[in-house]
């Protein structure tokens, strides 16, 4: 049984069709790579699975339940979480108040509790704490904790973004061009912190344009091409697939893997 089933998922926005009848499965401990050009349709499918869009047509199982209907927050607290494009922090806070927001997410009281401090609420806030303090040493972030995190360099604060994840206790994080706009040395560095994520126990699917990163990274990818679903399989047999070729990398990726 897959973790995540998402099943003949679509969604129109007016007369458009962004997605149509895309299916695909992620297994527990996976690594699954979803890629096409853009206006593909990746990061709508994206939102559609973690809820930040209503879908129109198609279900989403994950965790042998049925989300389709459930909002975001709903699904973030049964552990499937996802970061974004941009680096989605507060450029003006400590990197440990940013990842505060991600343990909020499964460890908050309440807002009356919260509002008057009562034990429950401390109790809640010292677990967050911990949490938070335990994924920064894990991310290699521990010596940064109380520097402002818009300070850091760009691929550093896209790890602030994974730990944001992390720190909400995910089952699968769904990770938004992760290396988008970082050099190759700090894209090495990502891609390394999400293999130990993975290594954790947690499922993960990953947009990006970056053919290498991905094809060294995933263990499957699906193509999306006009919103549909045009292959998947291992990177190898994806990338040297004619059609994925013809629609999306062009001949001069044809070799990415050598």
């Amino acid at each position: 049984m897959a973790l995540l089933e998402v099943t003949n998922l679509g969604k129109t926005f007016g007369g458009l069709k962004a997605v149509s009848e895309v299916s695909f499965g992620v297994q527990a401990g996976e690594i699954l790579g979803l890629i096409g050009p853009n206006g593909a349709g990746k990061s709508t499918v994206v939102n559609l699975v973690s809820g930040a869009y209503e879908v129109t047509t198609g279900t989403i199982r994950f965790a042998d339940e049925e989300v389709t209907s459930l909002p975001a927050y709903q699904r973030a607290r049964r552990g499937l979480v996802r970061t974004f494009q941009s680096t989605a922090i507060y450029g003006t806070q400590s990197v440990r108040e940013n990842v505060l927001r991600g343990a909020h997410l499964t460890n908050y009281p309440g807002f009356l509790p919260a509002l008057l401090g009562t034990r429950e609420a401390r109790g809640h806030h010292e677990a967050a704490e911990a949490l938070v303090s335990e994924v920064l040493q894990w991310l290699d972030l521990g010596d940064s904790a109380d520097k402002i995190a818009g300070s850091l360099p760009y691929g550093h604060q896209k790890t602030i973004g994974i730990a944001i994840a992390l720190a909400a206790k995910p089952k699968l994080i769904l990770l938004d061009e992760p290396v988008a706009g970082v050099t190759a040395h700090e894209a090495n560095r990502i891609r390394d912190t999400i293999e130990t994520v993975r290594r954790s126990g947690v499922t993960i699917v990953v947009i990006d344009h970056n053919m290498r990163f991905i094809s060294g990274l995933c263990d499957r990818i699906v193509v999306l091409h006009h919103g549909q679903e045009l292959a998947q399989g291992s990177p190898k047999a994806v990338l040297t697939d004619p059609k994925v070729i013809e629609a999306y990398l062009g001949t001069s990726h044809a070799h990415a893997l050598d």
